[in-house]
């Protein structure tokens, strides 16, 4: 995919502490034109973001899904790896919206962001919302930017445009591909400019919050660095539990991988070390040699699990009690957006892959670009948990051969 350069993360941070800094210093003072005009400047940066969700999601969601049902379908092992890392990736978020719920339970945060939204009520006795989960009218809600429908419907097109004659699918699929590449082009000339649009939306927080804004920032590095190290340990789980390897085995073969991780910050340059691994762990070479690719393409049980984090993080700040039957809801549609970011840079996926669980929860997504700009931090523990649970997958799908 063609995609413009996003600016570094040192450019995001430094867009993020002068904006802070600004709005702390004047907060007090009588500055109303400078707030006005900044509010408006970040306000309309965003809105350049989010336009982009609804179209990209959609486009993404349908050709990784019929792509991964085509793969699936063309032999045992890929179908049986897109079963495991569906699994996988289902528990890890699960468990992500369990301990983001629980620790923001016992350590509330200090500061309100405000704009607190009034959540339907996902009840049995509420047939209305239950009625909308399959959209009688995709564009309608596309036009109403209803990602829970628009996930579903985005999952069956997919599934069946792998059900019939490729050819025809193609007719299909490569407008769907075009757009999802003419959105990542407009994601990335608005990234760009991300460092001025940071700077005006830290310029509100920092006003508005004072100090507390550096206090959120840090509870929510914590949050979500916890869920991800929660989404390594379960990685141990699968190897040891489904993988029938032992846990000190396991970790011994995936700590050079690890370390890689931690270095780079990649999954694609762990994969050389994650391959031999897998051989360690006794996998045979045919298995590891198609589950790994695979999994660094489609599967970041971490990342999924992060990105539950931050939406029930981003709840919490502003004051939204989501419930159990919310958080379900979160985990689940994490899994197939998750699966459809594929290949994406990871700034554009941090705004992708987060805004549609914002917008399925009622969550505002004004603050995404604030946690963008310290997303460095977090993205350590990103990778090291994706590396851990690709090599932990591996394991699991090769007990066959193994046994």
């Amino acid at each position: 995919m063609t995609t413009v350069a996003p600016p570094t993360p040192i450019r995001l941070l430094a867009g993020l502490l002068i904006g802070l800094s600004a709005g702390m210093t004047i907060r007090d003072t009588a500055a109303p034109m400078l707030a006005t005009a900044l509010k408006a400047v970040g306000a309309l940066w965003l809105d350049a973001l989010t336009m982009t969700v609804v179209p990209l999601v959609g486009a993404l969601l349908v050709t990784g899904v019929a792509a991964a049902s085509r793969q699936a379908a063309a032999g045992g092992t890929t179908a049986r790896a897109l079963a495991i890392f569906a699994a996988m990736l289902t528990a890890a978020c699960l468990l992500a919206a369990g301990i983001a719920e629980a620790s923001l339970r016992i350590w509330p945060t200090g500061v309100t962001l405000g704009a607190t939204a009034n959540l339907p009520e996902m009840s049995p006795a509420n047939e209305a919302w239950y009625a909308g989960i399959i959209p009688p009218n995709p564009i309608k809600a596309a036009s109403e930017t209803a990602m829970v429908p628009i996930v579903v419907f985005s999952l069956f097109l997919g599934f069946a445009l792998a059900s019939i004659a490729e050819d025809r699918a193609a007719a299909l699929l490569k407008p769907l591909a075009a757009l999802a590449e003419a959105m990542l082009v407009i994601v990335g000339w608005v990234l760009r400019v991300a460092p001025v649009g940071i700077a005006a939306l830290a310029f509100g927080a920092g006003a508005k919050l004072g100090a507390g804004a550096f206090g959120l920032l840090g509870q929510y590095v914590a949050v979500v660095a916890a869920c991800c190290l929660a989404a390594t340990l379960l990685g141990y789980l699968w190897a040891v539990l489904a993988g029938r390897v032992s846990p000190l085995r396991f970790a011994r073969a995936a700590f050079p991988a690890q370390a890689v991780a931690l270095g780079t910050q990649s999954s694609l340059a762990c994969l050389p070390v994650m391959v031999s691994a897998a051989e360690r762990l006794g996998v045979a070479g045919p298995t590891a040699d198609i589950t790994l690719p695979l999994a660094v393409s489609l599967f970041r049980a971490a990342s999924a699990a992060a990105n539950v984090a931050v939406t029930v993080y981003l709840a919490h700040a502003h004051g939204i009690a989501l419930g159990a039957d919310r958080l379900l809801l979160v985990a689940i549609i994490a899994v197939p957006v998750s699966l459809g970011a594929v290949g994406l840079p990871a700034q554009v996926s941090f705004f992708a892959t987060i805004a549609p669980l914002c917008v399925a929860a009622g969550v505002p997504t004004g603050a995404l670009p604030l946690l963008l700009a310290i997303e460095a931090i977090p993205d350590l523990f990103r990778t090291l948990g994706n590396v851990t649970n690709d090599i932990a997958a591996a394991c699991v799908i090769g007990r066959r051969e193994r046994q």
